[in-house]
């Protein structure tokens, strides 16, 4: 293991849940819904508490798919945002675009494994999963396939569970310390997931590993048994007009 391995969050972001009205947003058939989303998050230099559940003063919209102590934090890696820069027209896209806590620069979904721990001064945090992107992201930017193009492009970012609570802020260093899942990196496990979704033996290998969270681990169980993946179009496009 490489004990050096490491990023610099270079911006920490926070908001609470808001309900967007027609006259912010329309759906991608012109239409004008409401809709309720923790998307709209805000970058600080403040020193912020991070607990087990969430940072302090950061909320989801959707408890059932979002939150919890296995996605206390979400990760995006500010090397992608050239990408999506180029690839989509948006030019001087701001940090948290993606809905992220941390943008952090330095690691990739290839570098980093299901259950790798890190240490951020006082705070101690470990990979749950990789984040599966929905359909807000792709209403936020107006994009009808957003969604679908950040899980095929294996550009997803991931998520943290808090093992030890603390302050957190923008420029300090994430160094890992322990790598139990050398085998599970989260782009492998991406794959898993997403592209070999006819590969019952990889999803119950990856179902094996410990770290990775519980609803993963179900979600992979069920497809070994059955060989059924699972439905994701309504968490990619969303809720039916």
């Amino acid at each position: 293991m490489n004990t050096d391995l490491s990023a610099r969050v270079i911006s920490l972001q926070v908001g609470l849940p808001q309900r967007m009205t027609s006259a912010g947003f329309s759906d991608q058939s012109g239409s004008h819904q409401e809709w309720t989303t923790g998307f709209f998050k805000k970058s600080t230099d403040q020193s912020i508490w991070l607990g087990t559940l969430n940072l302090t003063g950061d909320g989801q919209a959707d408890l059932i798919n979002h939150g919890g102590q296995d996605k206390a934090v979400n990760v995006y890696p500010h090397e992608h945002y050239s990408y999506w820069g180029q690839t989509l027209g948006l030019t001087n896209l701001p940090m948290g675009g993606f809905g992220e806590n941390f943008t952090i620069q330095g690691l990739l979904e290839q570098q980093v494994c299901i259950g790798d721990i890190f240490q951020l001064g006082e705070v101690i945090v470990q990979i749950s999963q990789p984040r599966q992107p929905c359909w807000k992201l792709a209403r936020y930017w107006r994009i009808k396939d957003l969604a679908v193009q950040v899980q095929e492009t294996g550009r997803t970012g991931w998520y943290f569970r808090v093992l030890k609570e603390g302050p957190v802020q923008a420029g300090k260093n994430l160094v890992l310390q322990e790598r139990p899942y050398p085998r599970w990196t989260v782009s492998t496990a991406n794959q898993v997931m997403h592209h070999l979704v006819k590969d019952r033996q990889a999803a119950q290998n990856l179902a094996d590993c410990e770290a990775l969270s519980p609803r993963w681990r179900d979600k992979l169980r069920q497809r070994a048994l059955t060989g059924a993946p699972e439905n994701t179009a309504p968490r990619l496009t969303g809720p039916e007009k």
